[in-house]
């Protein structure tokens, strides 16, 4: 059953204003009938150290990616997990996490590609919910045996592929890491499953950092403040985002879909690890967007 939508005067400029709620829409809502809260972090160990109560832990990594495949789980494999959660499909769905939604976004993007109609982000994450310091908890919910159907995956609405990447090379392409990976001077080497060959971004892609959409205090910023950051994309046709590995880019696909309501944006999940480690991918290096090589393919 869906819960209302947070009325608050800050959203009211977003495209889609019923994706976000409040900590204090959350806080006066926990228990509601319909109403599921997530907590998604990158840390994975905080939500032991105290979360929202009634919050249910799902780890994007662990149980939303294949780890032998290194792709999204498929519709049997999500509906299992839904069910374990005791998440009903027509349930409202609140997802937050730490540094500043980046996992939790990912989550949400993963929940959208099985089609589950009411999921929302917390605006400012875990850390708004600390830093106020609203109620937490230890207690964890005990696990469900809930009624969630099978669906299949959409994989071609807000998903994208290598293949669609090199489709779209000339077109609206957003690199969502920092500046320093952006321009080849940084190479991350802190997880092995995100371990790139090579440095540099991929041609006639813009750098828009997927932090550049939140202030300091984590929350979103304004809608006039969006327009003027991802102006060089809100007019463009089905732009295509990435990251490191499509975790935080997922965090830029939210605010181009559902905040600034940018049509047909996808997330590209195998993101730079895949692309670099590509034989034959053209890459880009310095602060401008670049050129495809001539001759240059992704085949």
């Amino acid at each position: 059953m869906p819960v209302a939508p947070d009325p608050h005067q800050s959203f009211g400029s977003y495209a889609h204003p019923h994706r976000l709620v409040t900590t204090e829409w959350l806080s006066a809502n926990i228990g509601a009938p319909g109403l599921k809260i997530i907590e998604s972090n990158e840390d994975i160990l905080l939500y032991d150290i105290g979360h929202v109560p009634g919050a249910i832990k799902i780890d994007w990594r662990s149980e939303l990616i294949d780890p032998r495949t290194r792709d999204v789980i498929d519709g049997v494999t999500f509906a299992n997990l839904m069910r374990l959660k005791n998440i009903e499909r027509d349930d409202t769905v609140v997802i937050y996490g730490d540094k500043s939604n980046g996992t939790a976004a990912a989550t949400l993007w993963v929940f959208s590609l099985f089609g589950h109609e009411d999921v929302r982000l917390l605006d400012g994450g875990r850390d708004a919910w600390i830093s106020e310091a609203r109620d937490t908890t230890f207690e964890v919910p005990s696990a469900g045996l809930g009624e969630y159907p099978v669906v299949t995956r959409d994989d071609k609405s807000s998903r994208a592929f290598r293949e669609d990447v090199v489709a779209h090379l000339g077109g609206a392409l957003v690199d969502s890491r920092v500046f320093e990976e952006y321009t080849g001077e940084l190479v991350v080497l802190d997880r092995p499953e995100e371990q790139a060959l090579r440095a540099g971004h991929i041609p006639t892609a813009i750098n828009i950092p997927w932090t550049s959409s939140v202030g300091a205090d984590t929350r979103f910023r304004p809608r006039a403040e969006l327009d003027v950051i991802y102006g060089a994309v809100t007019e463009a046709l089905a732009p295509l985002v990435y990251s490191r590995i499509g975790e935080r880019s997922a965090l830029t696909w939210f605010v181009l879909t559902y905040l600034l309501g940018v049509y047909g944006v996808r997330n590209y999940d195998g993101s730079w690890t895949e692309w670099s480690n590509s034989v034959g991918a053209p890459i880009a290096f310095g602060d401008q967007p670049g050129a495809i090589p001539q001759g240059g393919t992704a085949s």
